[in-house]
């Protein structure tokens, strides 16, 4: 079993250090939502601990989100303040213990998520057509 650990452990290393900045945006995107499921579920549970520990980790990733935002371009002059709101909400979430809000957040994330991933494939296709091109 240790030794599967430590394969899955260096998989998971390998995929970070090889993965392009878009891939590591799609990872914290994986990772919040991950960590908000968590959350929910420790609420569920009433396990106050478990549910701080990871709505904080996933205000983390909020945090590592928006200070890798170039503020050169418009959309992350959007993007912030939502982040600046997602970050709030859990806060409440926190606070009041509250899934509802813990969901809304969840359904912020999964919309940024699935249209980074689309960003992704379009730069993709777009990258490879132009490769066939030369």
């Amino acid at each position: 079993m240790a030794a599967q650990n430590s394969v899955l452990n260096a998989y998971k290393q390998n995929s970070v250090t090889t993965a392009s900045p878009g891939e590591l945006t799609l990872m914290l995107y994986n990772g919040c939502l991950k960590f908000l499921s968590k959350a929910k579920k420790a609420i569920e549970e009433k396990n106050i601990q478990e549910k701080n520990t990871n709505i904080q980790k996933a205000q983390a990733i909020i945090h590592e989100l928006m200070s890798t935002l170039n503020m050169d371009y418009e959309i992350s002059k959007q993007m912030l303040p939502l982040y600046e709101y997602m970050n709030r909400r859990l806060v409440e979430a926190n606070i009041k213990n509250d899934i509802a809000i813990i969901d809304e957040v969840m359904e912020l994330t999964t919309e940024f998520r699935d249209t980074w991933k689309q960003v992704i494939q379009i730069t993709r296709q777009q990258q490879f057509s132009n490769t066939q091109q030369v």
